[in-house]
C-alpha cells in the first residue's frame, strides 16, 4: 500500500490506541492462569494477534466481545504443543514464549518472519546450553526442548528487556527460587516494570532486590483476573509530534500515571525544540524514528545517544531513517551509540519514501510528509501496531490518498 500526502494542518481529537506492550503482558498472564480472565480495550494489531495465535496453539480458548477478550485456559504450560507457535514479526511474542516452551513436556517450534528470526536470541541459546536444553534456529523456526530449571541467571542489562520479561513469565512456574542479575547497567527498565505489574495483577510475585537484581520465587501459579489495556504512549508520540509542529490535536485515552517508558515522549519533544539538543533514548528506543523525524522537521537538528539497539528492531532504524531523511534534504551522522540529525531546511522528497517494513518508520515519515507532501510506500507496515493509523489521520483533516501498490489495483479514494 502507498499513501500520497498533501501538506495538511490537523485539527480535532484522537484517542490513543491501546498499548500493545501492555496487551502482550496481560494476555499472556491470562493464558498462564487456569480459569477465565477478561482483558478489556484490546486492539487486534498484527503483533497482538501473534500472541493470541500462540496462546491458541497452547490450547487456550479466546472469545471476543467488542474490544474485550475472554481468555479461557487450563494454565500454561501443562500440555504438549502440537503445532508451531506462529510469532509473525513480533519480537515480544517470540521472546516471551520461548522460556515458557522450555517448560512444556516436549520440543516446541516457534516460527516467524526471516527478519524476526535474525534478531538476537543468544541470551536464550546460552541458557539452554548451560542447562542442557536443545535449542536450534535454522532461520525458518526456532526449536527448543524442555528442562528449564530455577537458579541464577546473569544477563547483560543493555540487551532487550524482552529477554528479562520472558524469564519473569516462566521462572515463577519452576520449582525453586531464581535470581536474575543484570550486568552493564539496565536499559528499558520501564518495560520490565510493566511485566512485574502484570505478574502482580495475576497473583505472581517477582520484585527488584536492588537496582540490578530481580528476585523470582518459584512454585507459584497464575490466578485469573480481569484487567484493561491502557492507552499507548509509544504510538501517541506521533500525534504529539504533529501537535507540537502546529496541529490542533487533543490526544485522549492516556494515563499520566502510566509506567510506560515512552511517556517521556512529551518532554523529549519539548527538549528537541531547543538548539543543540541532546536526547538519550536508551530507555525508549521505539521513540527513535519519530524523534529523528521531529528534529528534522524543526530544522534545528539534534543528537541522540543510546541508539545502539535501533539496528536490532524491525529494521535497522538508524540507517533507514538516515536514508529517508536524505530524501527530505536532511543530513545525518551515524555512530554505534549516537545519531546526529543535522540542521537543515525540510524539502519535499523528489522520490517516494519507504517504510522499510517497519511500522514506526511508516508513522515517523508520515509526520514529515504532512509538512512537505510526497508519497509513502510500504504503508501497510502500520498494521503491526496501529492498523487504523491512516484512517485516524484522515479524520483529523489530513489530505491523503491511499492506493494499492499491486499491479492493476485501483488508485484509491482521496480522503
Amino acid at each position: 500500500m502507498k499513501v500520497r500526502f498533501y501538506p495538511s494542518q490537523l485539527k480535532g481529537a484522537v484517542t490513543a490506541p491501546p498499548s500493545k506492550s501492555v496487551a502482550h503482558r496481560l494476555l499472556l498472564s491470562a493464558g498462564l492462569a487456569a480459569g477465565e480472565s477478561a482483558i478489556e480495550n484490546v486492539a487486534l494489531s498484527e503483533d497482538v494477534s501473534a500472541t493470541l495465535s500462540c496462546l491458541r496453539a497452547f490450547g487456550v480458548e479466546t472469545e471476543t466481545e467488542g474490544s474485550t477478550l475472554h481468555i479461557i485456559s487450563r494454565g500454561l504450560p501443562t500440555q504438549t504443543v502440537r503445532s508451531a507457535l506462529p510469532c509473525g514479526a513480533c519480537g515480544s511474542t517470540l521472546r516471551f514464549f520461548l522460556p515458557l516452551c522450555m517448560l512444556t513436556p516436549s520440543k516446541t517450534r516457534l516460527t516467524g518472519t526471516p527478519r524476526l528470526l535474525r534478531r538476537p536470541l543468544s541470551v536464550y541459546a546460552d541458557i539452554c546450553e548451560a542447562q542442557g536444553i536443545p535449542f536450534f534456529n535454522d532461520g525458518k523456526a526456532v526449536s527448543v526442548g524442555e528442562g528449564l530449571k530455577s537458579g541464577e541467571f546473569r544477563l547483560p542489562g543493555n540487551i532487550s528487556s524482552q529477554f528479562v520479561s520472558g524469564l519473569l513469565f516462566a521462572l515463577p512456574l519452576t520449582e525453586g527460587d531464581s535470581v536474575i542479575s543484570l550486568t552493564d547497567g539496565v536499559e528499558s527498565r520501564p518495560y520490565i516494570d510493566l511485566t512485574l505489574d502484570a505478574l502482580r495483577l495475576f497473583g505472581v510475585e517477582a520484585r527488584w532486590g536492588d537496582e540490578t537484581t530481580l528476585l523470582v520465587p518459584g512454585g507459584q501459579r497464575y490466578a485469573p483476573a480481569n484487567a484493561a489495556v491502557e492507552g499507548d504512549w509509544s504510538n501517541a508520540a506521533f500525534w504529539f509530534a504533529m501537535q507540537t509542529l502546529g496541529g490542533e490535536i487533543d490526544v485522549k485515552g492516556l494515563s499520566e500515571q502510566s509506567r510506560q517508558g515512552d511517556r517521556i515522549c512529551v518532554s523529549l519533544l519539548q527538549k528537541l525544540q531547543r538548539e543543540n539538543a541532546v536526547a538519550d533514548i536508551a530507555d525508549c528506543p521505539d521513540l527513535g524514528p519519530v524523534l529523528m523525524a521531529f528534529a528534522a522537521a524543526t530544522g534545528k537538528g539534534a543528537t541522540f545517544t543510546g541508539t545502539r539497539r535501533l539496528k536490532l528492531k524491525e529494521s535497522d532504524r538508524g540507517n533507514v531513517m538516515a536514508a529517508e531523511l536524505e530524501k527530505f534534504g536532511i543530513g545525518t551522522h551515524l555512530r554505534d551509540y549516537a545519531i546526529a540529525v543535522l540542521p537543515g531546511r525540510l524539502k519535499a522528497p523528489d522520490t517516494p519514501v519507504c517504510a522499510n517494513d517497519d511500522h514506526r518508520i511508516a508513522m515517523a515519515l508520515s509526520v514529515l510528509l504532512l509538512q512537505t507532501g510526497g508519497t509513502l510506500t510500504g504503508a501497510q507496515a502500520v498494521n503491526k501496531s496501529y492498523p487504523d493509523f491512516f484512517e485516524k489521520l484522515a479524520s483529523l483533516g489530513a489530505d491523503i490518498r491511499i492506493e494499492e501498490e499491486s499491479p492493476g489495483a485501483g488508485s484509491g479514494a482521496r480522503q
